[in-house]
């Protein structure tokens, strides 16, 4: 390999936010890799899925949200994978993207977002406010096995993993579990986040562990405000699919144009919906400011009886029902005498001659003549119709900020592997394409598999972006951090013939001997740079030289010699 594919496939490694935005391919790699992982094929023997046999995907994915849920956290401690520098991250990509084009649409490197991220100091919500120096998190992405072994980290009793892991996770497993094509998940990737659509019904987004179908996303509550954040008020950065992605800077795209071009239909469809009377009640519960404009009326025996918007949605944080949806008679019986008027309040425009009247008028929000409409008839009691009306098209449209299509669309091989196919056939037609299909070939990397990987981009990673092992024995001896190692649990986390790197057996605490062996040698560089370092794997038996001699056992069966020369190069045999 030269420099700049070493910089990509040594990067499939360690998968860090910054190294996914540069490589784009990258994401698409991670995904096979979970896929090709026996850890969520063995979710099908789980009763809870078993119970869904021939049911179908829709009603498997909201299931396996709730598995999901139940299983592992959102991790947002930006430090779990430690810490590098904005100096040492743009010298690594500078041949691959210019500083200022990168701080533009990557949040470590100064990323702000728009008005509303200034509005809500997005930077200090997400931790991110205290990296005023040089100094960033390395923000790294986990496999499925990464995941699961949080259960071995200090403070955590599930697996976890960061937005673009959670993300990972579920299109590997919307595909595995729920029978979904891969062709109809698209991800979608902002500089704060990852998530993906998943084409099937009116949509569905994932959102870190949560799905969100059409309906859920207008339905105005606090938490979905939350998830709405980023396709609101973030440029999209890439969007990735098995026939490719497009990337918001690079001027060459691989996705496929068709592909591309329904993903954006079905989205726009996805993020915009009609005026109801329903969607009005969502857009007040989220918007509780325009609440005391409105009134609802029953009937009681006979006669009208009023009763004030607010105090009616105040209502609903007690009560399963909900205003405006088919449960909403059920709360008006809920709300207590003397909440009522008997007289129409002033002021204040009913909710029943509303909806009488966006039922007659058919308004699209889309159309200005429309709004202009609707607000002369709010206008007739309010007097922030104005404000109103804008707030409530923002509600109810919502223009996602995609790459756009004036791109060198590049024909690829695409990943063709069906829902039909076992593990062990996808492995094999994976294995088939490496040579025509990057994201295929960088999924093996991904996958750690150093049966049949070059070893060279994993030594590469695990010495120089693994500082969370050199911070953890910074007091220790050489001979301490041995000994160390030598009383973890001689078990990896990946399994056969697959390695985790040394930040990976230092926060989980466990290692093969090999990867134990990795531990050591990298802080043996860290601490004297100019010390030549060998490591021979033979099968069993794994010996570190330096000159002094360590040895680890090994249950891996894997065979090799690795050379750390003092010059700075890597090189296995």
């Amino acid at each position: 390999m030269n420099s700049e594919q070493m910089e990509k496939y040594s990067s499939a490694v360690t998968l860090s936010d910054m190294e996914i935005f540069v490589f784009p391919e990258l994401m698409y790699s991670l995904v096979l890799a979970d896929i090709m992982s026996p850890v969520i094929w063995q979710w099908r023997e789980d009763d809870c899925f078993k119970k869904l046999d021939g049911k179908g995907s829709m009603k498997k994915l909201m299931r396996l949200r709730q598995y999901i849920m139940d299983n592992y956290e959102f991790n947002l401690d930006l430090e779990t994978w430690g810490l590098t520098t904005k100096q040492r991250e743009t010298a690594r990509f500078e041949k691959f993207l210019p500083a200022d084009v990168i701080a533009q649409s990557n949040a470590l490197f100064g990323y702000q977002g728009d008005k509303y991220y200034f509005d809500v100091d997005i930077r200090k919500h997400f931790g991110l406010d205290k990296y005023t120096t040089d100094v960033i998190p390395y923000w790294k992405t986990e496999t499925v096995e990464a995941m699961n072994a949080f259960r071995h980290k200090q403070g955590y009793s599930t697996g976890a993993g960061e937005c673009v892991s959670l993300s990972a996770l579920y299109a590997a497993a919307s595909f595995i579990i729920c029978g979904v094509p891969l062709e109809n998940i698209f991800m979608v990737l902002t500089p704060l986040h990852s998530q993906n659509f998943i084409d099937i019904d009116d949509g569905i987004l994932t959102n870190n562990r949560r799905l969100l179908t059409k309906t859920m996303w207008f339905n105005g509550t606090a938490i979905t405000a939350k998830a709405q954040r980023a396709l609101r008020n973030e440029n999209i950065t890439i969007v990735a699919h098995p026939s490719g992605y497009i990337h918001c800077i690079d001027k060459d795209a691989t996705i496929n144009t068709d592909a591309y071009g329904h993903f954006t239909q079905r989205l726009e469809s996805y993020l915009s919906t009609e005026l109801t009377i329903q969607i009005f009640a969502n857009f007040l519960r989220a918007n509780s400011d325009f609440q005391r404009y409105f009134q609802l009326c029953r009937d009681c025996h006979g006669h009208p009886v009023f009763v004030k918007a607010e105090v009616l949605f105040h209502y609903e944080h007690s009560s399963k029902f909900l205003v405006g949806d088919k449960t909403h008679d059920k709360l008006l019986t809920e709300v207590s005498d003397e909440d009522f008027a008997n007289y129409e309040l002033p002021d204040r425009i009913r909710c029943d001659e509303f909806s009488d009247f966006i039922e007659k008028q058919k308004l699209d929000l889309k159309s200005e003549a429309d709004r202009n409409t609707l607000t002369e008839f709010l206008k007739r009691k309010i007097s922030a119709a104005d404000e109103l009306v804008e707030k409530l098209m923002e509600f109810c449209v919502t223009k996602a900020k995609l790459p756009t299509g004036d791109k060198n669309f590049r024909q690829t091989e695409p990943v063709r592997i069906g829902v039909e196919q076992t593990r062990e056939e996808i492995i094999s037609y994976l294995k088939s394409i490496r040579n025509t299909n990057a994201a295929a070939d960088l999924a093996f990397y991904a996958y750690r598999d150093m049966e049949s990987c070059d070893w060279t981009p994993f030594v590469k990673a695990a010495i120089e972006r693994n500082p969370v092992s050199i911070e953890m024995t910074k007091n220790m001896s050489i001979d301490q951090v041995y000994h160390w190692l030598q009383g973890m649990p001689n078990e990896s986390i990946y399994d056969g013939k697959r390695l985790a790197q040394p930040d990976e057996v230092a926060n989980y605490g466990r290692g093969d001997g090999i990867e134990k062996a990795f531990v050591l040698a990298n802080i043996i560089r860290q601490r004297n740079p100019m010390q030549d370092i060998e490591i021979t794997v033979d099968a069993g038996k794994i010996l570190l030289k330096d000159p002094r001699e360590y040895n680890f056992l090994s249950n891996k069966g894997l065979q090799k010699h690795i050379q750390l020369s003092a010059n700075g190069t890597y090189s296995s045999q």
